[in-house]
């Protein structure tokens, strides 16, 4: 899977092949074919394994004592780390090329890790710390105040934001969705 995700950054999908991939892994093509049946089935098994370790990342982060803001921010700066970073940039320029890696990035991206966000933020708005009637609309709009236009530039060929940069821009975004889903008093 390194070989491939390696293969990927450095080719792009449309230029990687399997037996490139054997050959940096040290295997056979055949072994790849037989362990993941296509190009597709191997950068599938890929999406859900990078998937897994984000979607870990997350419920470690939800599920966490610590101040809402904190959480959030810590949730936002790992979420533009990810979806700016060369694996996930790569990956999604793959998925663009293809229908079956496009559903295995939505089933085991946004449509796994959105509803553990949905879950924490209408806790908080259990708590009187935010105020949503929706929870799938609140994380659309903290999604969106993180991420902006960011991934897209990124995806376009533009270098991803610096750390610091990161931070700030997950702090600002999570002060904003505060802001708007404050409780009335």
């Amino acid at each position: 899977m390194a070989a491939a995700l390696n293969e990927l950054i450095e080719h792009g999908y449309e230029r990687v092949t399997m037996l490139d991939i054997a050959s940096r892994a040290g295997a056979s093509k055949e072994t790849l074919y037989n362990w993941f049946g296509s190009k597709e089935g191997l950068f599938a098994a890929l999406i859900k394994a990078n998937a897994d370790r984000s979607a870990q990342r997350v419920e470690e982060a939800l599920d966490n004592d610590a101040d809402a803001h904190e959480v959030l921010v810590g949730y936002a700066t790992g979420l533009l780390r990810l979806l700016t970073s060369p694996e996930s940039v790569a990956l999604n320029r793959a998925a663009i090329t293809s229908l079956e890696l496009a559903d295995a990035l939505l089933a085991h991206g946004r449509h796994r890790v959105g509803p553990l966000v949905e879950t924490y933020l209408a806790q908080l708005s259990d708590d009187g710390v935010i105020s949503v009637s929706n929870p799938a609309q609140a994380f659309e709009l903290l999604y969106g105040l993180v991420i902006r236009d960011t991934q897209i530039r990124v995806l376009l060929g533009e270098p991803p934001p610096s750390a610091d940069e990161i931070g700030q821009r997950s702090t600002a975004a999570v002060d904003q969705f505060l802001a708007l889903t404050q409780p009335s008093n």
